[in-house]
């Protein structure tokens, strides 16, 4: 009962938008204290060092730091240029160059935030200004910008990794195939709706010529692609850990923005200070949820929900279907690291007692709050494009743009449901 209260009292207070962090640490603090007295934080001095000394989450400040660096030095902006330019002249060309930069950016960075803005900032006033179907605009740039969840390398694989003990390697092989889905599913969409509604998509004026086209696209998408490569091909071979790949992804970054001529110690200053700053909030929460689920824990609540599912009729469908349904929800309300610090260690003793494969439980769980980023009413992309609209477009304009890229991604989780054995590489 214990638990059920503080997990009750903790959503309540994420809906009406306190501190995440404080509102873990806050709660537990005195639902623990009240319930089960002081001496129970007597550990958590032990559970923070743990968590300071975790070489798995020391991933998380380094890919962060690469994808700040790709935003700051302007590397997000040559790319979505050159290839704005290359498809242009198709219709629907711009968006389709949008999905593709959202994938590379997604695979070298891992930020959410980071790539809804640049192009929303890029991209956005290009199809605008070319008069793009808005709501087709903002849903593209939304969906293209949310890849970044399930490409690897993606923050909360990392963060999954580490909460449900399972190798962040496996995660990121795992990832491919599901990420790729989801860009050929946008971009075919992209494609057919050009295809039977040209005047929605119209193809830009392009004056150069295909071949000063390609070699500036060339010079623009080769190297993060090396990097992209030399990051993701380091963890796939076995040669490099999750952790030692993002710093050769940070160093890489910096030595990317050197080639094009774009660095700064004072942008690197600045690069730092916003790594530093959401290093800060991830681990402030990570914190305050290590409180929560001690006092969830020493309460036997978890048994008291593993029995729960146990007892449902299905089995192992039933929970999975019950914890997907769950997350979905959540996740139209509250941010993917709350739902992976307060939710997924409750479920995931249960996924355990089931025998369910992890590696494909937390490819689902990703791809699902993949979905809660662009989920109204409070999807974290709606208000990152916002953010960076202009003043007079609509935040109903860009709820319209995302559903039928909502609608793809439950397609694809579906598919990564029904066919983990084909879908999910091991």
């Amino acid at each position: 009962m214990t638990g059920i209260v503080l997990f009750a009292i903790a959503l309540v207070c994420l809906f009406l938008g306190y501190s995440v962090a404080f509102t873990f640490a806050g709660i537990s603090l005195i639902v623990g204290v009240a319930v089960l007295g002081i001496d129970l934080f007597a550990f958590m001095p032990y559970r923070i060092m743990a968590i300071m000394e975790n070489t798995i989450l020391m991933a998380v400040p380094m890919f962060i730091f690469m994808g700040i660096v790709l935003q700051k030095t302007g590397l997000a902006e040559r790319l979505l240029e050159s290839a704005a330019k290359l498809f242009g002249g198709i219709a629907g060309g711009v968006a389709v160059s949008t999905i593709i930069v959202g994938a590379l950016l997604a695979a070298s960075t891992g930020v959410v935030g980071a790539s809804v803005v640049a192009m929303g900032v890029i991209s956005l006033p290009v199809m605008l200004k070319n008069n793009y179907h808005q709501p087709t605009a903002a849903g593209v740039i939304c969906a293209s910008g949310t890849l970044g969840q399930i490409i690897p390398p993606s923050i909360i694989l990392i963060i999954l990794g580490d909460v449900m003990g399972v190798p962040v390697g496996d995660l990121f092989r795992a990832a491919v195939i599901p990420g790729m889905m989801l860009v050929i599913f946008y971009t075919v969409y992209i494609l057919i709706l050009g295809k039977i509604k040209p005047e929605l998509m119209p193809p830009l004026v392009v004056t150069e010529s295909k071949r000063e086209l390609l070699v500036q696209a060339l010079k623009d998408i080769v190297p993060p692609l090396v990097l992209i490569l030399a990051v993701l091909g380091s963890i796939f071979a076995g040669i490099a850990t999750p952790t030692e790949s993002s710093a050769i992804g940070a160093v890489g970054a910096i030595v990317l923005s050197i080639f094009y001529g774009s660095f700064s110690f004072g942008k690197m200053h600045e690069v730092s200070k916003e790594t530093v700053k959401v290093t800060s909030m991830v681990f402030a929460v990570l914190i305050g949820a290590t409180a929560f689920s001690m006092v969830f824990s020493y309460s036997g609540s978890e048994y008291l929900i593993e029995d729960f599912f146990m007892g449902l009729p299905g089995g192992k469908w039933t929970f999975i279907i019950l914890a997907m349904l769950a997350i979905l929800i959540l996740g139209f309300f509250i941010d993917f690291i709350e739902i992976a610090f307060l939710v997924v260690p409750i479920l995931l003793p249960v996924a355990i007692a089931l025998d369910i494969n992890l590696v494909w439980f937390a490819i689902l769980i990703s791809m699902n709050l993949q979905t809660s980023f662009l989920t109204p009413p409070f999807g974290f992309s709606l208000f990152y494009l916002k953010g960076v609209a202009p003043k007079w477009m609509k935040t109903t304009t860009i709820y319209k743009g995302v559903i039928p890229f909502i609608l793809m991604q439950i397609l694809v989780l579906l598919l990564v449901l029904s066919f983990p054995e084909h879908l999910i590489i091991s």
